[in-house]
């Protein structure tokens, strides 16, 4: 038996043993606590999380959600401890936002019916397809709406309010999605990160061109926030969000309601 290329073989093997391990990716560690009118920049957080998970991920499920109010109110409804409460406008840090999109076959989805289609960043859907070039997409395409998308858009927000560890979720019509995408450019006009001010929520009546009352959203800085706290808010949100389970964020936003 020719053991010659066998003992080659395990020599290389036995090299490569030799290298010392390359170290695992770490991430950038959180800025040491800085004064705050946030519990969530004050406090190292982000262990105690991890901690009460167990390694499971932070399901969407598990955040509150605030929808853009019917028929015009220009109120939101904020779910609390004692029920849902009347707020006249939403003040917080938008850690980070998303652009999702759903489509379903039906003109008024049984509340709770997962969409046909979806797409978490209205650029490509769930199963590869490109948004753009979707029949669904264009204007006019849902039935009995005489300019309206047959795909649903939206944008979610995820606002960290001073008093919870865990963001607010904003559900923004798409409506009022070109508001917030101006908002976001002005910011980025002045290299300003969105998670680096203050930002207020309110909104306004407007009427459609078929005469039925909706709200729109109005954006506004309320302050910008000092260097500390700004880059203490920047990681925070980086790390915050590797631990939101995004498999489900589409899923979990996209149910008829």
């Amino acid at each position: 038996m020719d053991t010659t290329k066998l003992k080659a073989r395990l020599e290389d093997k036995a090299k490569g043993l030799e290298k010392p391990a390359e170290a695992a990716p770490v991430l950038e560690p959180a800025p040491a606590p800085t004064d705050s009118g946030y519990i969530a920049l004050t406090t190292d957080t982000l262990p105690i999380i991890r901690e009460n998970l167990k390694n499971q991920p932070l399901s969407l499920d598990l955040f509150d959600l605030v929808k853009s109010p019917s028929g015009g109110a220009t109120v939101f409804s904020v779910p609390g401890l004692a029920g849902d409460e009347a707020e006249k406008e939403l003040t917080g840090i938008i850690l980070d936002y998303t652009t999702p999109r759903a489509y379903w076959d039906t003109p008024d989805p049984v509340e709770g019916t997962p969409p046909i289609c979806m797409s978490q960043d209205s650029i490509v859907s769930h199963d590869g397809k490109a948004c753009a070039h979707c029949p669904y997409n264009d204007f006019g395409s849902k039935d009995g709406e005489s300019n309206a998308k047959a795909c649903k858009e939206s944008v979610l927000l995820f606002l960290l309010r001073p008093d919870s560890i865990l963001p607010l979720l904003v559900r923004v019509p798409v409506t009022s999605k070109s508001r917030f995408l101006k908002y976001s450019a002005r910011l980025l006009s002045t290299l300003t990160p969105i998670s680096g001010v203050v930002t207020r929520i309110t909104l306004e009546k407007a009427t459609s061109k078929a005469g039925k009352p909706y709200a729109l959203f109005n954006f506004q800085v309320v302050n910008t926030l000092g260097p500390e706290e700004a880059d203490r808010a920047r990681v925070f949100a980086q790390q915050f969000m590797e631990i939101v389970n995004t498999d489900e964020l589409v899923p979990e936003l996209s149910e008829a309601s």
